[in-house]
């Protein structure tokens, strides 16, 4: 698997582009062939905190990670726990799926050769414990913003009154605000 490596107020070392290429090599087992699409990591440092992002596109899936700490060393090994901890859970929910259809094809491997075993607190994450509906008023993305801050969330599920589609405004960890909208 190829990886993208760039640094945002950061210069990427060789040293450090060969640590991640190493770390996120351990993933390649996770699959029965090697993913073709290319993987994405951005290192950079924003007030003194090492981040490390990882995203690796897949068929039918994307696989994202992002963890923040005072050592970059240590922020790329927990995005490669989080990875691993992703992927197990999709083989999960993936297998749940084959099972039930009845067809044998997936993704990732099977066997002891590099499958990481599922223990109980994989299944239990799953579980969907809150349930809520409310009705989407339609509105645009300013007054979404401000809605989102007068209820004290982080993010708010709204009508699009520009697009006419579901979107959903969020508060980013650099305290400036990003915006998901539907394909």
């Amino acid at each position: 698997m190829q990886f993208s490596i760039r640094g945002q107020q950061i210069e990427v070392t060789e040293a450090l582009r060969e640590y991640v290429d190493k770390k996120l090599s351990r993933l390649e087992k996770y699959f029965d062939a090697p993913p073709t699409s290319e993987g994405y990591v951005t290192l950079g440092v924003v007030r003194g905190l090492h981040t490390v992002e990882v995203t690796i596109p897949l068929a039918g899936v994307t696989l994202r990670a992002e963890d923040r700490s005072d050592d970059m060393y240590a922020s790329t090994d927990a995005v490669v726990d989080k990875l691993e901890r992703q992927i197990r859970k999709h083989k999960t929910k993936l297998n749940r799926k084959f099972r039930q259809e009845g067809s044998l094809k997936t993704l990732f491997v099977e066997g002891a050769n590099g499958a990481v075993a599922l223990d109980e607190q994989d299944y239990d994450d799953l579980e969907v414990v809150r349930n809520k509906r409310f009705i989407l008023k339609p509105m645009d993305v300013e007054e979404a913003i401000l809605q989102m801050n007068m209820v004290g969330h982080t993010f708010f599920v709204f009508s699009n009154i520009d697009t006419s589609e579901v979107s959903v405004v969020y508060k980013r960890n650099d305290g400036k605000y990003g915006l998901i909208e539907q394909d």
